[in-house]
């Protein structure tokens, strides 16, 4: 099996693994307990945040653990939404988000009485920040840009966004479940007001997953039941999963900067052979503003659905867009807020690279894509025939 779709999950690394066996075995006290078994737990889930507070040039207290990215989204879009702290009922996104983030907007659009604006997305992916800057009102209560994106690749200039937000005076909040530990990025706490993770993008367990946010600012919880997380996020928390996420945070940064480039180079020679192999074939998104493992290409007059399916059946694994969409390949809805057709939009496959991906992958992954393409190519040609005749 060749696996190239590390954005939609990673394996759990060694030092993940490791720091999860103790919580799952001796330690199994609930960290809410006053116990010693309930400190022992208690104890795991402070160090955890101490260390990716570290990371993130944050405070302790400024982490709050949860059970995915898509929580941590819905906590910070819908929890800064309904602060009655906030200021008014306006807030300024993009049609190329998460559907964690879409959603919830949606849902204070259609049923909340909020006013959404959605940013223009160019063709290479990025949002225009002179709209961004004009969009700003008195009432506007939140930005939520993501960092980079799940389906491209593209990056978005977080800085600079940052910059505008600061300066209209409102809170900006950003997904950076694909782009951690693969960029290299300011303090993130000197960067955005909230920002949202999920472990196992960065080879951490599947479960866990954390939102930033500011010291100081308000949060309405979007789940009841108990006074865990600092009265933010109730429920008994995952403790091995925490330490597991803590341990494989320190190690995809660690690791990251050799991994870049080397990433890098083999997505570039993937496109290279698809290119050589496939003319007709379309790389979506920025070239220059990416992530290095991502690589978005629609096969014009082929639909996703079934390029997928014939690569599994070659031993390639890949993905259409957002692993989240359970049971269904649709046009993607990124390329369509990028203004592409929705026939290219339709025909999109999203290959990403990991830690584990090797040169070889790479080489047989591109024969696999070439005998497909051949093949499918053939099998029209008849069809158009037969119906001719």
């Amino acid at each position: 099996m060749i696996y190239l779709d590390y954005n939609a999950t990673t394996p759990v690394c060694d030092d993940a693994r490791k720091a999860m066996l103790p919580y799952l075995d001796r330690h199994f006290g609930n960290p809410s307990s006053v116990h010693a078994a309930g400190r022992e737990a208690r104890a795991a889930i402070d160090d955890a945040r101490d260390k990716i507070a570290k990371l993130l040039h944050s405070k302790p207290h400024e982490i709050i653990f949860t059970g995915g990215g898509t929580e941590s989204c819905n906590l910070a879009v819908l929890g800064l939404a309904r602060s009655p702290m906030s200021r008014g009922g306006h807030i300024i996104s993009n049609k190329a988000e998460h559907h964690a983030v879409l959603n919830a907007l949606e849902q204070l659009e259609k049923h909340e009485d909020f006013e959404i604006t959605w940013l223009n997305v160019s063709r290479d992916g990025l949002v225009d920040l002179d709209q961004l800057a004009d969009a700003i009102r008195p009432e506007t209560r939140l930005v939520s840009i993501m960092t980079a994106n799940n389906e491209t690749g593209v990056i978005q200039p977080l800085e600079q966004i940052s910059g505008i937000c600061r300066s209209g005076g409102v809170l900006l909040h950003s997904d950076m479940v694909q782009s951690f530990g693969k960029i290299d990025l300011p303090a993130v706490a000197g960067l955005v007001d909230a920002a949202s993770f999920a472990a196992h993008k960065f080879y951490g367990p599947k479960g866990a997953g954390l939102l930033f946010l500011r010291a100081g600012l308000s949060l309405q919880p979007i789940m009841f039941g108990g006074a865990h997380e600092n009265q933010r996020r109730p429920g008994t928390e995952n403790v091995a999963a925490i330490a597991g996420m803590a341990a494989a945070a320190e190690w995809a940064v660690r690791e990251k900067m050799p991994e870049l480039e080397r990433q890098g180079k083999l997505r570039d020679e993937l496109w290279r052979a698809i290119a050589s192999a496939v003319p007709e074939a379309r790389p979506n998104g920025g070239i220059d503003q990416r992530l290095g493992n991502t690589l978005n290409v629609s096969f014009p007059g082929i639909d996703s659905e079934t390029m997928l399916m014939a690569l599994d059946l070659e031993g390639v694994c890949a993905s259409s867009g957002s692993a989240c969409m359970v049971g269904s390949v649709v046009a993607s809805h990124v390329l369509l807020a990028m203004g592409l057709p929705r026939e290219r939009a339709s025909s999109a496959i999203r290959f990403s690279l990991g830690k584990q991906t090797t040169p070889d992958e790479i080489q047989r992954a591109a024969s696999a894509i070439e005998r497909v393409v051949k093949r499918m190519a053939r099998t029209k040609t008849k069809r158009d025939a037969y119906a001719v005749a």
